[in-house]
């Protein structure tokens, strides 16, 4: 089976190790680049909700059956899952004629290091 991937627009691999804890230094000018389009990503409350209802799905990935009932049409779905992954946040997998996403786990590790308190990191 073939994975569906879209062009991506955040390197993974510098995800996890994005950026220390705002309260630690100032981030400097590529820190700042990876946390806002994390953050970017997440500022429109669809794609909030598609990514809570992805990272909160039982075993850490949902079928786009299962989370498309976000108030918006199915199109507009899929427009923000896009988004959401260019930017990294989400992955996702073909399985006949369904996509399932999952949340990077690193990208957890590295929002929560980012908006963790320096000595509690």
């Amino acid at each position: 089976m073939s994975k569906a991937k879209g062009p991506p627009v955040l390197d993974l691999e510098s995800v996890a190790p994005c950026c220390p804890s705002l309260t630690e230094r100032p981030l400097k000018v590529e820190e700042a680049e990876v946390a806002a389009r994390m953050f970017k990503a997440l500022g429109d409350p669809v794609r909030l909700r598609l990514f809570s209802a992805v990272a909160s799905h039982e075993g850490g990935e949902a079928c786009i059956c299962d989370i498309s009932d976000v108030g918006v049409t199915q199109p507009t779905v899929s427009h923000h899952l896009k988004k959401l992954k260019e930017s990294g946040l989400l992955t996702s997998e073909r399985r006949g004629t369904w996509v399932y996403y999952r949340v990077e786990p690193s990208v957890l590790t590295a929002m929560g290091k980012l908006l963790s308190s320096a000595g509690a990191a």
